[in-house]
């Protein structure tokens, strides 16, 4: 069987998956917002870091934050099952401002339908994305 790129056997909707969400993650190096349009649903539902909130416009957002740029993002682990793909990650951030630079660490799990992202949940190192570039004290926390 010859897939649609026309190469080889057919590829499993798993895999198909598995590069929906990696085409989803390589926007926040390329920026690319029509690629991110293309492997994200409209009413993407997103879930984490205490909040849920819909649309794609967050994503967005996230992708072209102002002042920061993703200098490189490494994919640790990326596990498909059935509509699920589970992505272990960590991308290294600059602020532009400072030329400061750090590395978040990130754990996300994506459903998919249709070939686009249709729900995620996840939780990222904000807090030490935040001390690394210099926005937050790096002294311990008090309680």
């Amino acid at each position: 069987m010859v897939d649609r790129d026309g190469g080889g056997a057919a590829r499993t909707e798993q895999e198909r998956n598995v590069e929906v969400v990696r085409r989803y993650l390589r926007t926040f190096v390329t920026k690319d917002l029509a690629e991110l349009a293309e492997v994200v649903a409209e009413d993407v539902e997103i879930y984490g870091s205490g909040a849920a909130v819909r649309g794609r416009s967050y994503p967005e957002a996230a992708v072209s934050s102002p002042g920061l740029t993703v200098l490189d993002q490494q994919i640790l682990e990326i596990f498909a099952a059935e509509d699920r793909v589970v992505v272990s990650m960590a991308q290294t951030y600059r602020r532009d401002a400072t030329g400061a630079t750090t590395v978040q660490s990130a754990c996300k799990m994506y459903r998919l339908a249709g070939g686009r992202i249709v729900q995620f949940w996840g939780e990222q190192d904000t807090y030490g994305l935040l001390r690394g570039l210099g926005l937050l004290p790096d002294v311990p926390i008090a309680f």
